[in-house]
C-alpha cells in the first residue's frame, strides 16, 4: 500500500509499506536580482547546487567580491538549506552574516555585491531509490544509500569519470571497487593509488612511471599506475592531497589519455577509467588555491557524496550484523548482538564512520565471553575504563607481547606455526607471568591482540618491502582488508 510523507519546501517521500521507493522534490530556483549578472536564473533540480566565480559552480558570478566557490544550497528532508563555504566576504541574510540557514520562499541573501532570491517552483523532479539494500559489497537500507545505489547502477556501466566525496571511513574505496565491478572493465586491473601515502618526490614516478637512470635510484624502467591500470580502472584516493605542481600533468592525462614516463620522451597511450575520492571539501581547496578548478571540473563529471554514518543510523544494525557474520564465518562459531549492545551501537555518534563500526564489532567479537555481545563488550573511541597508570602498564605489557610475536614470526615464518609452538625452542607470546594482578581480562586480552596484529603486520610489510599486494597474498587477506588493518595500526607505507 502506497503512502506519502510530506516535508517542508516540497520534499515528498513515497513509501510502499515501510520502505521508501522514491523522493519527489519540488523544484526551486535562484534568481540574481542585481549585481554583474542581473536576471540570471538557475533551477535547483538536484540535491545540491553551488554558486561562486569558479566555472565548477551551477551559478557562476563575475562579482570580484565573491569567492571561487562561495555558497551552496542543499535539499534535505526538512527543506532547502543555504550554507556559506568559508567564503572571504561572507554570506548575509539581511544584516546577519550566516554560516547555515534554512531558506523560506522569497528569502533573499547577499554574497559580495550580488543579491540572490530563493523562489520555489511548481514543477517536481523524482529522485529514484534502489529497491536493493546492496550494491556489490556496499550495503545500506537507508534512503540516502539507496539513492546512491540507484545512481551507481546508472553510472557504473558507463566510462564516466567519478568523484567520490565523504568523510574518512565512509567507504569510498568500496564504492570505487563497486563501480569497477559493475563496469565493462571488471575483468581488467583495478589499481589503487593513495595520494596521501606517496612522498612528493616520488608521486610523479608512481603515477606515470620512469625510465632507467632518470634519477638517482632509478635502476630500471618502471611502469606507473596509469600503465598498470591500462584497459581497467585507476582509483586515485585522497586526490585532495595531490601536490599542486603535479595537478596540470594529471589534467593532461585525463584530457588526452596519454602519459610520458619520467626521463622519457615517448608518449604512451593509456585506456583507463578514472575514479577519484577525497575527504576534503575540494571547493574550499579551490578557494584556497590548493586545487585547480579545471582539474576539479574534469574529475567531477559524476559526483557521489557519501553521507556520514550518523546521518543514516538506520543502516547501523544491517552493517553490524553483516560485519559480525563475516567474523564468525571465519571462526566457525555462532554469535549475536544483545539488545543493549545494539542500542549502544545505534546511539553512538561514529566519528570514524563505517570503518570505526567494523573495528568496534571486530573488537567486541574478540573480547566477548559468550555467544552474545553485550554493551560491556563494546569499546567506543577512547573509552577504556582504565586509569592513565593502568593504561601505561598495559601498553608496556603489550610492547613485551609484541617483541615476543616479532621474534616468533622471525623464527617460524607463519602465524600458525608461531601460535602452535609450545616447545622450548622459542619464547611464548602468552607467558603466564606476563600480566600482573589487577588487569581486567578483556583489557589485557585486547592489549595482546593489538600488539600481535601490529607486530605481525610490521614484519609482514618489511618482508615484502612495503608491497601491499604481495603482503595481502601472503597473509591470505584481501588488499582492502590489509589496508584497513595497516591504517588502524598506523603502518601504511609512506
Amino acid at each position: 500500500m502506497e503512502r506519502t510523507l510530506h516535508g517542508d519546501a516540497g520534499v515528498t517521500t513515497v513509501f510502499e509499506g515501510e520502505r521508501a521507493t522514491v523522493r519527489r522534490l519540488r523544484k526551486a530556483k535562484l534568481v540574481v536580482l542585481d549585481g554583474t549578472k542581473k536576471a540570471q536564473e538557475v533551477e535547483i533540480d538536484k540535491t545540491r547546487c553551488s554558486g561562486g566565480r569558479s566555472i565548477i559552480n551551477d551559478i557562476v558570478l563575475q562579482d570580484k567580491a565573491v569567492s571561487a566557490t562561495h555558497f551552496d544550497v542543499a535539499v534535505r528532508d526538512d527543506g532547502y538549506w543555504l550554507r556559506d563555504l568559508d567564503s572571504s566576504n561572507g554570506t548575509f541574510v539581511g544584516d546577519l552574516r550566516v554560516r547555515e540557514v534554512k531558506l523560506r520562499p522569497g528569502t533573499t541573501f547577499r554574497i559580495g555585491n550580488t543579491q540572490i532570491q530563493f523562489q520555489p517552483l511548481q514543477d517536481v523532479v523524482e529522485i529514484e531509490l534502489s529497491t536493493e539494500d546492496r550494491f556489490d559489497q556496499v550495503i545500506g537500507t537507508s534512503s540516502a544509500m539507496r539513492e546512491i545505489f540507484a545512481q551507481l547502477a546508472r553510472v557504473a556501466p558507463s566510462e564516466l569519470t567519478c568523484m567520490i566525496a565523504g568523510e574518512t571511513g565512509t567507504g569510498k574505496e568500496l564504492i570505487a571497487r563497486a563501480i569497477h565491478s559493475a563496469s565493462q572493465r571488471k575483468d581488467q586491473p583495478f589499481v589503487v593509488l593513495d595520494c596521501s601515502a606517496i612522498p612528493r618526490e616520488l608521486i610523479e614516478s608512481t603515477l606515470f612511471g620512469h625510465e632507467k637512470g632518470s634519477f638517482t635510484g632509478a635502476v630500471g624502467q618502471h611502469h606507473g599506475c596509469f600503465e598498470q591500470a591500462d584497459r581497467g580502472t585507476i582509483f586515485l584516493d585522497e586526490i585532495g592531497e595531490l601536490d599542486i605542481s603535479l595537478q596540470p600533468k594529471l589534467l593532461r592525462v585525463l584530457e588526452q589519455r596519454e602519459i610520458k614516463r619520467v626521463g622519457g620522451d615517448r608518449t604512451i597511450k593509456v585506456d583507463v577509467r578514472v575514479v577519484a575520492a577525497t575527504n576534503r571539501d575540494l571547493r574550499a581547496e579551490v578557494n584556497a588555491g590548493n586545487f585547480r578548478e579545471d582539474l576539479y571540473f574534469r574529475l567531477s563529471v559524476v559526483h557521489i557524496e557519501l553521507p556520514p554514518l550518523r546521518e543514516r543510523r538506520e543502516d547501523i544494525p544491517l552493517m553490524a550484523q553483516q560485519f559480525l557474520r563475516e567474523i564468525v564465518s571465519r571462526r566457525g562459531v555462532a554469535m549475536s548482538f544483545g539488545q543493549d549492545a545494539m542500542n549502544a551501537l545505534f546511539g553512538y555518534a561514529w566519528p570514524g564512520n563505517v570503518r570505526e563500526l567494523r573495528n568496534v564489532v571486530e573488537r567486541a567479537a574478540s573480547l566477548s565471553d559468550g555467544p552474545v555481545i553485550t554493551r560491556s563488550d563494546l569499546v567506543f573511541g577512547q573509552e577504556s575504563g582504565l586509569s592513565p597508570l593502568v593504561s601505561h602498564d598495559l601498553m608496556q605489557t603489550g610492547a613485551a607481547a609484541a617483541r615476543r610475536a616479532a621474534i616468533l614470526m622471525g623464527i617460524s615464518g607463519t602465524v600458525g606455526e608461531a601460535i602452535q609452538r609450545d616447545d622450548a625452542s622459542g619464547p611464548a607470546i602468552f607467558d603466564p607471568g606476563l600480566f600482573k594482578a589487577g588487569y581486567g581480562f578483556k583489557q589485557a586480552k585486547q592489549t595482546v591482540v593489538d600488539a600481535f596484529e601490529s607486530a605481525y603486520l610490521k614484519a609482514l610489510m618489511e618482508r615484502n618491502n612495503g608491497n601491499i599486494s604481495r603482503s595481502a597474498q601472503e597473509a591470505g587477506l584481501t588488499r582492502y582488508h590489509l589496508r584497513e588493518l595497516l591504517k588502524r595500526h598506523q603502518l601504511m607505507p609512506r
